[in-house]
């Protein structure tokens, strides 16, 4: 540890034991950043309900025939 550390650290001591810990509360800044945490957290989920709602769950019934290849010239024109 530096002796700047030290120096700074023995200034600080004094002020942490006035504090007592059974006050100690996260203040305005951390109700701010539990409010924007809450808030986003709320939007991402009414996103996802909203996705949610587009997803068509039901399987789509497999049609009797299956679809006829192209053949012949057609089908061979896209190719080079």
């Amino acid at each position: 540890m530096s002796a700047t550390a030290t120096l700074a650290a023995g200034h600080l001591m004094p002020l942490a034991k006035d504090l007592d810990q059974n006050k100690v509360t996260p203040g305005v800044l951390g109700f701010i950043v539990f409010a924007v945490i809450g808030g986003a957290v709320w939007l991402l989920m009414k996103s996802m309900n909203k996705h949610m709602q587009r997803v068509n769950f039901e399987e789509a019934a497999e049609a009797a025939e299956p679809a006829p290849q192209e053949t012949g010239s057609a089908a061979n024109s896209g190719k080079n």
